[in-house]
This record gives C-alpha cells, structure tokens and sequence, in this order.
C-alpha cells in the first residue's frame, strides 16, 4: 500500500479519486534511511486531494481536478523555514541551548528557543539564568538521560532521553500511540448539513469565505492554517499578548494570514465573538491547555454547532505523556528516528522538520475532508494527528519500493498526462483499486524555481512556494505576513 493511498484511506478518502493524482519522483530529495520523502509526498499528496474534493464539490465539477505531487516541491517546502530570508537575512533555527547533549549515560536532546522555556530548563538544572551552553554541558555530562528528562519536564521545560526504537516501543506512550489511526476522526452531534456561498471567478479556492480560528504555535499547527489560507479561508491567528512569536517564525508560517492579540483570561467576549461565527478552529497547545477557556470540542460544538475542531499535539491526547509539551526535534529523539539517522555513536536527526510539516498538511488535509463530509452529512467534527504517531508512521516500514516509479527518463520534470500510465491495480481478489500515477523526475532538486520573493511589512521575504497543486488551483498566498498581533480581533 502506498503512503497516498494509506494515508487517504485514513482520512476517509473515496479510493477512486487516488486516481487523479500524480506524483513525480525525484530520488534526490529529503534523502534520508527512513522514508521520508516517501511520508512527505504523501502528507503533501493527500492534502491536494482534500482540497480538489472539495473545491469540486463546491464549485459543482463534474469531476475532482488533477493532483500534482512534485517531490522537488515537497522538499523545499518542508524546509521552507531554512528557505526564508529576510531582506537577504537567514533566521537563526536552533537557539544555543536547543540541541543533543552527551550525558553519564548516553544522550538528551533539549528545546530552548522560546525564553520562558530556556529558563525553565536551567532551573531545572540549578544554574544561574545566564548560564551558557558549557555550564550545561557540564551539568549535563554527571546526569543520566532519564534523569535530565524528567527533571526538565517537572521544570515546564523540555528535554526527551535518546532512546532506541526498540526501546521507545517497550514504552506505554508507544503503544497507546500505535493504537491510533494516523489521524483520529469523530462528529460530537448532528448539526445541520453545511452549504457553501457559491465560489467566485478565479482560482479554484476550496476554503474561499470560510473563518478559521488559528490557537497554533510551532510548527505543524501553523503549517495546516496557512495551508487553509493559501486555499482561500480568512484565518485569523490569536496570541497571547505574554507568549511572543519568535519573528522569522512569525515570518515563515504567517503567509496569507492575519494575527491578532487576545488575552482570554480577560477578553473572553471578543472570542466569544469570533467563535460565534468561525468554521474551523484550529489549536496547537499541550492537550488540555487550552480547556479551562472552554476550548474542548464538545464544548466548542456546544457554543458553535457545526464547527470542525482540529486539535494537533506531540505526543497525542492519551496516555502517561498525554499533557507533555513537545516539538518535532524531540519526538524524533524519543522514537527512535535520532539514533536510527544517526553515525558514530552519536544521535542524528531527518534532513528536514518532516513529523512536524507532515503533520500539518495531514492536519489540513483532515480539515478539508471533514468540510466536505459535512456537505453531506452535517454534525460537528474533530480531528487529531499528533507528530509521535505520524513518526510511528515513518518508521513502521510498510512503504512502497521506489520501484514503483515509472521511469520517464532524464533529469527534468516529465509530463505525466502523456506517459499513458495506468491508473489502477488489482488486488489478488479480483478487485481493482486506483492509484496514484507516478513517473521519474530525475534526481533534479534544485529549490530554485520553487522560491519565490515578495515585498511585506517584514521586509523583502524570499519564501518557498506552496507544494499543494491542483488544477485551477492557487499558486502562491494572496498577502504575505504582516507584523506579529498588529491585526485587528474580527473577521474581514
């Protein structure tokens, strides 16, 4: 079974429309021992093909437009925070304190790029908040992994102990995580079946005129909302004003957004608000953060029936690490995926943020599917991936060889509509089943013709164009970002 196809099914997906994508296949991108472009592609994939769904059935197409999967794309995408410069500038990615460490007994990994968390970590460690990274070096080396690990957790900080897959498996997070479909998936009542403004002249834009409630933060949350914005929802980011954004992230995932500040401790009418008339809201905290406001999903659908909630997490909503903050770098750590990337003895890590953009078209992706059943069925909706189970994904093993591409020969891009690849595959039970198309493209991966620049109020950004392609669909966001919470709390 391919990653598309796998994927698809799991949102849900009818297997017919797998017909109309097609993958080009570039063996030089994301290169890695674990199949990461092969994950890549398909979260990419997908997420094309929930947005032509859905623009078809809004736009009442007599069929769903083509997909086009680019690995090229995908790959400069998925780096498209190392692919940002700012009036010529690259962002800083990791700060000092924000990587692996040895320890007594072998390795930790630790995220520091947010203040408050940089603090929590050296007071965890008892070393004075102007410590540099030789004070916790040394601190570090007379610890154990598990030690560090829980000791910056009991802190608020972060930190996860290299462990091996063999050993992440043995762990109770793991298996409650490989319990879990890719994205989980629910309706909390049976509202009304949603109808759609019809869409305007232009741009096939499935998410045209919906509002979406963007409570994300790093990176597979703001992944998905800009994803929506880049296919048309007005999305509306809302901060803290005490939880600055660090500003080259700001800059990278803000395309075709607006940001906004709202403290909901104090200003719960003006959410209340917006909420009154959002299709999606969209959160990326720690799971349970979030809930004293009254931002569960069941409550949530109770004040707004109709809406589809997406929650996204690290480590999902369940088990002994349910409540534990994480980020892409981490999770890899503690899976397995650092010491499977890794060389001589020391942990390694995925050429790009894979768990974390991977995680964020699936999460668009189960948006879109879940708009599109509503047209049909009605009922409030959920959906959750978390990145744990999307890394669970990625080292499970069951993907398709690369020799499953056809070669197109070459080193460019191949016209797939004239190749005549077929478009299904039996099953040994005299089923046919559709699939995607795929064809070679060579090892070309240059990122060249898949940056673009644009003036914005941040400067001159060079950015990395979207890699969800349809036909008829959108290339590029309408806006660029504007500065971190410098937009009103309301609705275009």
């Amino acid at each position: 079974m391919t990653g598309i196809r796998f994927a698809w099914s799991e949102l849900g997906g009818d297997p017919a429309l797998l017909a109309r994508v097609s993958t080009v296949v570039r063996e030089g991108a994301l290169q890695a021992r674990l199949p990461v472009r092969e994950l890549a592609r398909a979260c990419v994939g997908v997420c094309a093909l929930a947005a032509a769904e859905l623009g078809a059935r809004r736009a009442g197409l007599p069929e769903v437009p083509g997909v086009r999967v680019d690995d090229a794309a995908v790959a400069t995408a998925f780096a498209s925070e190392r692919q940002l410069l700012v009036d010529g500038r690259a962002p800083v990615a990791f700060a000092p304190l924000s990587r692996f460490w040895r320890t007594a007994d072998g390795w930790v990994r630790t995220h520091a790029n947010y203040p408050h968390h940089r603090a929590r970590l050296l007071r965890a460690l008892a070393l004075p908040q102007g410590a540099d990274a030789a004070a916790v070096e040394a601190s570090l080396a007379e610890r154990s992994a598990l030690e560090v690990e829980d000791a910056v957790y009991a802190a608020g900080g972060l930190a996860v102990a290299s462990r091996t897959p063999e050993e992440w498996a043995e762990h109770e997070q793991a298996a409650m995580i490989a319990a879990r479909p890719l994205v989980e998936r629910g309706r909390s009542d049976e509202a009304r079946v949603r109808t759609f403004a019809p869409l305007e002249s232009g741009p096939l834009l499935p998410a045209a005129g919906l509002r979406v409630l963007d409570l994300t933060r790093v990176l597979a949350g703001p992944v998905a909302t800009r994803t929506l914005a880049l296919l048309g929802a007005d999305v509306l980011r809302v901060d803290a004003p005490r939880l600055p954004e660090l500003p080259d992230q700001h800059a990278d995932t803000g395309f075709g957004k607006r940001s906004t500040l709202l403290d909901l401790t104090t200003d719960r009418r003006t959410f209340e608000e917006l909420l009154a008339t959002a299709d999606v809201v969209v959160t990326g905290y720690r799971p349970g953060a979030l809930d004293r406001f009254g931002l569960s999903p069941q409550a949530l659908a109770e004040r707004r029936p109709g809406l589809v909630v997406a929650q996204v997490s690290a480590w999902g909503a369940y088990g002994p690490w349910g409540g534990r903050r994480g980020f892409d770098s981490l999770v890899q750590v503690a899976t397995g995926i650092a010491t499977v990337e890794g060389s001589a003895g020391r942990p390694g890590a995925l050429p790009a943020q894979a768990l974390d953009h991977g995680t964020g078209y699936l999460l668009a992706a189960a948006v879109l599917r879940a708009l599109t059943e509503q047209s049909y069925d009605g009922g409030s909706r959920f959906v959750r991936p978390a990145l744990a189970r999307t890394a669970g994904w990625l080292t499970e093993g069951a993907w398709a060889s690369g020799s499953e591409a056809l070669h197109g020969g070459g080193g460019g891009p191949v016209d797939i509509r004239s190749e005549g690849v077929r478009m299904d595959e039996g099953d040994g039970k005299g089923m046919t089943k559709a699939r995607e198309r795929q064809v070679s493209g060579g090892e070309s991966v240059d990122p060249g013709r898949r940056l673009a620049e644009t003036d914005s109020p941040l400067g001159r950004l060079r950015h990395a164009l979207p890699p969800v392609s349809f036909d008829g669909g959108p290339g590029d966001w309408a806006r660029p970002p504007g500065p971190w919470g410098a937009d009103p709390a309301r609705w275009l």
